[in-house]
C-alpha cells in the first residue's frame, strides 16, 4: 500500500489540484461516468492510486459554443473560482474516505452566465459527487 502524504484542503486552486495527466484525462472520457446537470455536463472517476490531493479538476469550455477566447476564458476563470470556494466539502469527504477523484467539468451552454449561478450549479455538482462517494464507500 502507497502512503501519500496529503495537503490539508485550502481555498486555493494549486497545479496539484489540476488534471493535467494525458493518460488520467483520457483514462477519465474513456470510462464515460458522467451526468448533467444544466449548464454543465459532468466527467468523473475515482482514481486507483491515492494522489496528492483528493480531488483534481478540469474545466473545459467548447469552441464550438464559443469563438472568441475572451469569452471562453472568463467562463474557465469563473468555473475555476466557484469550484476553488466551495470545494472543500468533497475534499474533505474524499479525504475521510481514503479516496480520491478526477473530474472535468464541461461547460454547454451557449450563453455567458452570472457568476452566482455557476456558483450554484457548482456547489451542486459537488453535493452530488459526494453522494456518489457515499454509494461506494457505505
Amino acid at each position: 500500500m502507497l502512503s501519500v502524504i496529503c495537503v490539508p484542503i485550502k481555498k486555493t486552486f494549486i497545479k496539484d489540484e489540476r488534471l493535467r495527466s494525458r493518460l488520467l484525462i483520457h483514462a477519465l472520457f474513456a470510462g464515460k461516468i458522467s451526468f448533467f446537470e444544466y449548464p454543465f455536463r459532468v466527467t468523473w472517476m475515482f482514481l486507483e492510486t491515492p494522489e496528492k490531493m483528493p480531488v483534481q479538476a478540469m474545466m473545459s469550455v467548447p469552441k464550438y459554443n464559443f469563438k472568441k477566447a475572451v469569452d471562453r476564458n472568463l467562463l474557465r476563470r469563473r468555473m475555476k473560482e466557484a469550484f476553488r470556494l466551495n470545494k472543500q466539502t468533497l475534499g474533505e469527504a474524499l479525504l475521510s474516505s481514503g479516496r480520491s477523484m478526477a473530474v472535468c467539468f464541461t461547460f454547454t451552454a451557449k450563453e455567458i452566465p452570472a457568476f452566482d449561478l455557476i456558483q450554484q450549479k457548482i456547489i451542486l455538482i459537488l453535493q452530488r459527487l459526494i453522494k456518489e462517494n457515499e454509494k461506494v464507500t457505505g
